[in-house]
């Protein structure tokens, strides 16, 4: 359902936030090899994520990626929206164009019943939800 690039984005938002509390920022670098992802797959999309005012980043010597409280107070779905867009949690199951509730294809009701709740969990799930269970070493963000 999420793109490879959608999920490293928000294992990379998590990481962001469960660094909050030292206050440190975090370079392309450091994020790529926390989160096993190729640097340039994480540098565009952190680019994305600033844009969309999902995280922040600064310049110079002591730059790099930071979330702010308020960021880490949002929800899943502004990550997904941001790297994959809202249609994603609207898309066929099978990826047919034209597969919907009067024309479904043969896994559409399945497929839309764990969509939604995956959307729902998106929503109601916070960025500092996740990143507790990584702090309390109960969650992981690696293999």
């Amino acid at each position: 359902m999420l793109s490879l690039t959608c999920k490293t984005a928000i294992k990379a938002v998590i990481y962001l936030a469960s660094r909050y509390e030292s206050g440190e920022k975090a370079g392309i670098k450091e994020i790529a090899a926390y989160i096993d992802a190729s640097e340039h797959t994480v540098g565009k999309m952190l680019q994305t994520l600033v844009k969309e005012g999902v995280i922040n980043s600064s310049k110079g010597p002591t730059g790099g990626f930071f979330i702010t409280s308020k960021q880490k107070s949002q929800p899943i779905i502004n990550i997904t929206n941001a790297i994959d867009g809202k249609e994603v949690f609207d898309e066929c199951g099978l990826g047919l164009s034209k597969c919907s509730a009067k024309h479904p294809c043969p896994m559409h009701n399945d497929y839309k019943e764990i969509r939604d709740g995956f959307k729902l969990i998106c929503q109601q799930k916070k960025v500092s939800d996740l990143c507790e269970t990584i702090n309390d070493g109960v969650a992981y963000l690696m293999g």
